[in-house]
């Protein structure tokens, strides 16, 4: 596994938000910093309002997770932080147990690359509840966008078939490390290549780039500007023709194709970036084909997202290649994932667990309690519905969902179908168990899982609503829960 985040050069465990510090820093105050709980990550509605996601962050989770450590200088600078009062936020005493610690959770996850759904556990945290809660930001951190950006670029991908879709959104993302993870997930989730340099050497995805406005504009003459790059780079050439006029543009870079060619060298085609692509694709493909140049291919750029790329294709765009940015790397119509991270059970000394749960006048804010795992139902390879159950519990075939934001909304697998249990061993005790795959391993599992999803669920519109519910065990045990907070808030009233 590449150590991405060692790229740094310093340590990250003060990447967390200042509340979990001092929360941490009460728990060992109070002598709890030792017990056991469990905590979960998850999202509460689809992003893009589409009816899926891809799982993935997890190596970053892993590696993070790998160098976690509170340095010297960390430490130094917790014991610089007054409260207002003029007082330490810290103690020496507790800068001494961070020095210390040693990660020794257990952590259980999805893998990368995984379609998952709304409200089921993507991540599970178990160990003592110190090290669980200084996690929790990082982890939502790491999960959230990468999870956002590869669901953003498997819709896209989705969108234009077998066409290639390439990543060119570094000068558009959110900072240098937004850029980096972006390039990562969309890779994940379906592109073929990226133009950001360092995310290909450090993950080894495929560069890709062609050229840019400012390039024809440095000559006098566009068929000049083609000229010399053909000459610079003639295995390279994808000529931008729309800086002035695309049709002409087209035009010019079929010349140079030609002197290419007598250099024994064919041109790749040419990009499009602005107009109406639908019509001057189909303009260009006719002149690329007439002029003798039917595998110079049409690459197009130009603000696209799933809808235009669908509705282009619908049109018969006659467009190979899609170069997508600004909306992939910035997921510009959902601006985060919004997943949470929820304690759901505490163990007792005897070793026995207590379930917890948060309540909510909002019913998809209701957390769900346990220790838990999902496991998918399939029938004939397709995927039916999840059943979210607590491992905890002594369980029967847990082969029956009930949907928690609608209860008269049941399934119940067939004798025939088969199933897997979605979250796997990924740390016990701090040691980690899990075998990384490969970024092009991670890449095809998305291909693989999506062939597994029924299309209703894969619309981008009003898609259909996979089933996820709660095994009847779990579903009782959780309004069991509500009821006994409800009453008890209520005689407190009194």
């Amino acid at each position: 596994m590449t150590n991405f985040l060692s790229n740094y050069g310093t340590s990250l465990s003060l990447f967390t938000d200042f509340y979990q510090l001092t929360m941490a820093n009460a728990y060992w105050k109070s002598g709890l910093g030792s017990k056991e709980a469990v905590f979960h990550l998850y999202f509460r509605q689809h992003p893009f309002q589409g009816g899926y996601a891809i799982a993935a962050g997890l190596e970053y989770v892993i590696d993070y997770i790998e160098r976690f450590r509170f340095d010297e200088s960390d430490l130094e600078y917790l014991l610089s932080l007054k409260q207002p009062d003029g007082d330490a936020y810290f103690s020496e005493g507790f800068i001494d147990y961070l020095r210390k610690m040693r990660f020794s959770c257990d952590i259980d996850a999805i893998p990368e690359g995984t379609v998952v759904f709304a409200q089921e556990p993507m991540l599970r945290v178990t160990g003592p509840i110190i090290q669980c809660q200084l996690l929790e930001s990082v982890l939502l951190n790491i999960v959230n966008f990468q999870t956002l950006i590869a669901t953003k670029a498997a819709r896209m991908c989705r969108a234009v078939g077998d066409d290639g879709v390439l990543e060119f959104g570094l000068r558009r993302a959110q900072g240098i490390d937004g850029a980096l993870t972006a390039s990562r997930a969309a890779y994940i989730g379906g592109c073929s290549a990226t133009s950001n340099v360092l995310a290909g050497k450090l993950f080894g995805i495929p560069v890709k780039g062609t050229m840019a406005h400012s390039w024809v504009m440095a000559f006098d003459d566009e068929f000049e500007s083609f000229q010399e790059y053909a000459r610079a780079m003639p295995g390279n050439c994808v000529f931008l023709v729309d800086t002035y006029d695309s049709i002409k543009g087209t035009k010019k870079a079929i010349e140079v194709g030609k002197w290419l060619r007598e250099q024994g060298k064919e041109f790749l085609g040419i990009r499009l970036d602005s107009g109406d692509l639908t019509h001057l694709s189909r303009e260009c493909r006719n002149l690329l084909d007439e002029a003798g140049f039917p595998e110079a291919k049409i690459f197009a750029s130009n603000d696209l997202d799933e809808y235009l790329l669908e509705d282009l294709k619908q049109q018969g765009a006659q467009i190979a290649v899609w170069g997508v940015g600004t909306r992939l790397v910035t997921a510009k119509d959902q601006a985060a994932l919004g997943g949470v991270y929820k304690l759901s059970a505490i163990r007792n000394p005897e070793g026995e667990w207590h379930p917890r749960l948060k309540l909510s006048e909002q019913i998809s804010k209701v957390s769900t309690p346990g220790v838990l795992q999902v496991r998918r139902w399939y029938s004939n390879g397709l995927a039916e519905m999840d059943v979210i159950y607590d491992e905890s519990q002594d369980n029967d075939a847990l082969n029956f969902a009930i949907d928690p934001m609608d209860v008269t909304r049941r399934k119940k697998a067939a004798k025939e179908w088969t199933y897997e249990d979605l979250l796997q061993p990924i740390f016990r005790a701090g040691k980690l168990l899990y075998k990384t795959p490969s970024l092009e391993e991670i890449r095809e599992r998305v291909l693989r899982q999506m062939e597994c999803i029924h299309y209703g669920v894969l619309r981008y519109m009003n898609p259909h609503q996979y089933v996820v519910g709660l095994d009847p065990k779990l579903h009782a045990l959780k309004i069991q829960l509500i009821t006994k907070i409800r009453e008890k808030n209520e005689l407190s009233d009194d």
